[in-house]
């Protein structure tokens, strides 16, 4: 009987939470990874399949999606890992699904779609908190503002981050910011914009982020300006612009071991009583030149939305009857996706009108 879907990276933080979950509720995916006794002890404990592959040799990846419909990668950091796997599922006729929120790693799925469709393969990168939540606002908004011209999302959640999260960040931190503008991604420097938004709680200071609706916002959407901002204290909005002149600096190998030594030596990610208390709040703004629309959404704490996100993805691809080639959470699954959630609310304000400048 063939395997229905593989997990890999299942021993890492966030692959552990969708496995835990998955068997709650009844399905049982191939747990695959690299480290063999970490994913056999794994599979053991939850009775189910394992298989344990690098993703340096593409003939062992393909190999190791024998007999899958689909792959949900959860290995990062993904700027080096998601080409290998999602290569192989090309080759492999496998579905493809990750949580990413790197925008590189968004553009080259996009790159693969043509590819994809002749594979007859979905690529669906981004099935967890990033950027599910976002990605669904901003398709709401575009469907409350057809005429859109100009997105602004944003977010503020918890400051509790896996490993594997700080290990992404801190291989970006030379990289600084990025916008959308006219349908391009501009760089720009760390903090470049700060916004004071209401995210339902009160207004706080917000500053631009690389984050991924920067790219799949675009595609969702079409709307050719996008800005993605996070909430930030001012100690962490002055460390961001303090970023600016050290990138040389920060891209080192001696830096990046040192900064990385010190994510080891931590806690894994968030423990099971934060993810059940945080919660996370999102907000965005689409407008065009005569009128602006303002939607908010409440949910669960990142990790835990992820684990649950991702899930409900990859049962809808298993189960049959979706679109091929690159496809982005809320292009695939609508813009209500989000709201299947449990303790997911969404809120929208009366459009306003915007005066022209004279």
């Amino acid at each position: 009987m063939s395997a229905p879907w593989l997990l890999y990276g299942a021993n890492g933080y966030t692959g552990e939470l969708i496995a835990r979950r998955a068997r709650v509720l009844g399905e049982r995916p191939v747990l695959g990874g690299r480290s063999a006794d970490a994913v056999a002890a794994l599979a053991a404990e939850l009775g189910l399949e394992h298989r344990v592959f690098a993703l340096d040799d593409p003939a062992a990846i393909v190999r190791g999606l024998e007999g899958v419909k689909a792959v949900l990668h959860c290995a990062g950091p993904f700027s080096r890992t998601a080409g290998p796997m999602a290569e192989a599922c090309l080759r492999a006729g496998a579905h493809y699904l990750d949580i990413t929120g790197e925008i590189e790693v968004f553009e080259s799925m996009a790159a693969h779609d043509a590819a994809a469709r002749a594979a007859g393969v979905m690529l669906l990168s981004g099935v967890g908190f990033d950027v599910v939540p976002s990605d669904c606002l901003a398709a709401h908004l575009k469907r409350r503002l057809p005429t859109a011209t100009h997105l602004a999302l944003g977010f503020q959640a918890s400051a509790v981050l896996s490993r594997g999260t700080m290990t992404t960040m801190v291989e970006n931190l030379h990289r600084g910011g990025a916008v959308r503008r006219d349908g391009r991604i501009v760089f720009v420097p760390p903090a470049w914009k700060t916004r004071v938004i209401d995210f339902g709680r009160g207004r706080v200071e917000a500053v631009t982020i690389p984050w991924g609706d920067v790219a799949t916002a675009y595609y969702t959407t079409g709307i050719p300006n996008i800005e993605v901002y996070m909430a930030a204290p001012e100690s962490m909005r002055w460390m961001m612009r303090l970023a600016r002149p050290l990138a040389r600096l920060l891209r080192t190998k001696t830096v990046q071991a040192l900064l990385k030594s010190r994510i080891r030596s931590g806690p894994a990610g968030p423990s099971a009583e934060h993810r059940a208390r945080a919660r996370s709040f999102l907000w965005g703004e689409a407008r065009d030149a005569s009128a602006a629309v303002v939607s908010r959404l409440e949910t669960l704490e990142g990790y835990e939305l992820t684990s649950r996100t991702a899930l409900m993805a990859v049962q809808r691809v298993v189960a049959g009857g979706v679109s091929t080639g690159f496809q982005t959470p809320a292009g695939a699954f609508g813009p209500d996706f989000i709201l299947e959630i449990e303790g997911t609310t969404r809120q929208d304000e009366d459009p306003r009108a915007i005066r022209p400048h004279v």
